[in-house]
């Protein structure tokens, strides 16, 4: 048993005594330099646990040397000290580890991922708080901060972070420091909105990311009809105390305060991206113009609501296109400049009149009035992508992934553009990060199992990935290809069939694509023709799909594709002008 004596006579505790004095005289120095230079108190944190890893190693040193004297160390002893050395160096790593974690969370590290507003003026809006005592007035808190986002993001010094990503961490408890870490942003602003009845008070404040210091704080009290103002009011106090020297002020286009709240919550209805959503929006959206029958965004929003009805097979396509774009052109004789209109016009171009030169010329247009305007940045990608200007199209996906990283479809487009491009594993890893952020995203499992089939020959695992797709027309689709590819002819035939029966009549294009996959040319062509007599928009994909491979050496190729515009000929005469977004 340890005695007393034996402490004694190994001199341990005149060891720990001299140890304890100079770790304590050392910690007081740490101390003392880290009040006088306001050292983060992490330095002071991992002072105290080196300190305790010496104290260890200085009793297995004093125990062993105490007795022996200058004799050398021996096998066993030096086991015994790495043993110390290696539990306790993991006790400082995850010591440290913690520390790091905790002042994170805390909002008191400096993380040298986050960007200085000096050198890189940025910034995310979260989703203003909604004080009122109506919690159903959610929507109008987060629309309000939906129009402070997009007014700031009219400033072309200004880099802002999507909607999408910014509101991907509403109701979650992180440090700002943690916020501007994952969006890799200098600042943030944030607040809360009270309405009751036509009064609003709107508190917000700008917080510096690097280390959560409120560099801002302003209160409005208002009338709704001055809502704008106000908007106008924040950003411009935004941009003065970001240190952005601008030309022209940022500004808002006003509604029409009596359905401006009508307006907020139709868009945040349509933004669920639901078959109920847009349902639901398209009647608020009447409502609001039943009231104001010149309101510009309803109008626009209204057409906007038609022509994703139509992508989904909720409206038939040339019903959809007549009543988006006699919403849209309402939007844009009100508000020549609504770029919401404007793009919506170009999906009509493309999709629907298989005019891509129209489409272009209406990207240019809201492109010159927004240049940053990520809606109308997608709509030019789509449109490249769809012509075959892969190189092209992927930098605005890349532009709007950097501007949108929380945001699912940013990197689903993305993906299907590399799913063209055959760039195989880099689009299964943009669709895998669309479902990552959005584990129900419409499309990703399809995008993934198409990559797996035509791009790594693996038709096993694309069944396997098909089965977690949401939609069902691209589960059958894609049933039938793996089914084939596998030499299951029968299950191929039957999920054909079976999509025929529920989807031919408003998706021909898909089938159309089954037939020249498994070798059918005439009943390709058939299913193609049809989708291009009843402006199936997804015919205008077809020119480059890997599915029409099999296609491309058959007389009838050519005649279908100058049919839908797409014919070489016809791509070279397109004039699309592809500006460099300015942030």
């Amino acid at each position: 048993m340890l005695t007393i004596r034996q402490l004694r006579k190994r001199k341990v505790a005149q060891w720990v005594l001299g140890y304890t004095a100079v770790a304590w005289a050392l910690l007081q120095g740490v101390g003392l330099l880290s009040d006088t230079y306001g050292w983060s108190p992490t330095v002071m944190r991992v002072g105290v646990a080196l300190s305790v890893l010496g104290f260890l190693l200085t009793l297995v040193i004093a125990w062993f040397q105490g007795e022996r004297g200058q004799q050398k160390v021996t096998r066993l002893e030096v086991a015994l000290i790495a043993i110390v050395v290696v539990v306790g160096g993991a006790w400082l790593w995850q010591t440290m580890r913690s520390t790091s974690e905790s002042a994170v969370a805390s909002g008191t590290a400096v993380d040298t991922d986050i960007p200085t507003i000096e050198k890189d003026p940025s910034i995310a809006v979260l989703p203003l708080e909604n004080m009122s005592t109506d919690k159903e007035q959610q929507y109008f808190s987060d629309g309000i901060s939906e129009e402070l986002l997009n007014v700031l993001n009219k400033v072309p010094e200004l880099r802002v972070i999507a909607r999408t990503s910014s509101f991907a961490f509403k109701g979650q408890d992180l440090a700002v420091p943690e916020i501007a870490r994952r969006l890799h942003v200098a600042s943030i602003l944030q607040g809360s909105v009270r309405k009751s009845g036509n009064r609003v008070r709107i508190s917000v404040q700008l917080v510096r990311a690097t280390d959560g210091a409120q560099l801002w704080v302003e209160t409005y009290d208002r009338n709704l009809d001055d809502i704008f103002k106000v908007q106008d009011e924040i950003a411009a106090s935004v941009v003065d105390q970001l240190k952005i020297k601008l030309l022209k002020g940022p500004t808002v286009t006003p509604v029409d305060p009596r359905v401006y709240a009508l307006v907020l919550q139709a868009q945040a209805l349509l933004d669920q991206q639901s078959k109920e959503g847009r349902a639901q929006a398209l009647l608020v959206f009447k409502q609001a113009l039943s009231i104001a029958p010149n309101e510009a965004r309803a109008w626009a929003g209204l057409g906007r609501v038609y022509v994703n009805q139509s992508i989904y097979s909720e409206l038939p396509p040339a019903e959809a296109a007549k009543l988006a774009r006699e919403a849209l052109n309402k939007a844009l004789r009100i508000d020549p400049k609504n770029v919401i209109a404007i793009t919506g016009l170009a999906r009509l171009a493309a999709d629907f009149d298989f005019d891509a030169q129209a489409a272009a010329d209406f990207n240019r247009r809201a492109l010159q009035i927004e240049p940053n305007n990520l809606v109308a940045i997608n709509t030019l990608g789509i449109l490249l992508s769809n012509v075959g200007r892969f190189d092209e199209a992927l930098p605005l996906y890349d532009y709007r992934v950097a501007h949108d990283p929380a945001n699912p479809t940013a990197y689903n487009n993305r993906g299907i553009t590399r799913y063209y491009a055959r760039q195989w594993d880099a689009a299964i890893e943009d669709f895998r990060s669309a479902l990552r952020l959005s584990p129900a995203f419409v499309g990703a499992h399809t995008g993934i199992a198409s990559s797996l089939l035509l791009g790594k020959r693996d038709a096993r695992s694309a069944l396997r990935e098909i089965e977690a797709e949401p939609d069902e027309a691209s589960k059958l689709q894609l049933r039938a290809l793996a089914f084939h590819a596998l030499g299951r002819a029968r299950e191929s035939e039957a999920a054909t069939q079976e999509l025929i029966r529920a989807y031919g009549k408003e998706q021909p294009a898909l089938v159309g694509l089954v037939y020249s996959y498994r070798g059918d040319r005439d009943a390709a062509f058939m299913w193609l023709e049809e989708a291009a007599s009843i402006r199936d928009p997804a015919v205008t994909s077809v020119a480059f799909d890997v599915l029409s491979d099999p296609l491309r050496d058959d007389p009838r190729w050519l005649p279908f594709l100058r049919k839908i515009g797409y014919a070489p000929e016809q791509l070279a005469a397109i004039r699309i002008e592809v500006p460099k977004p300015e942030t």
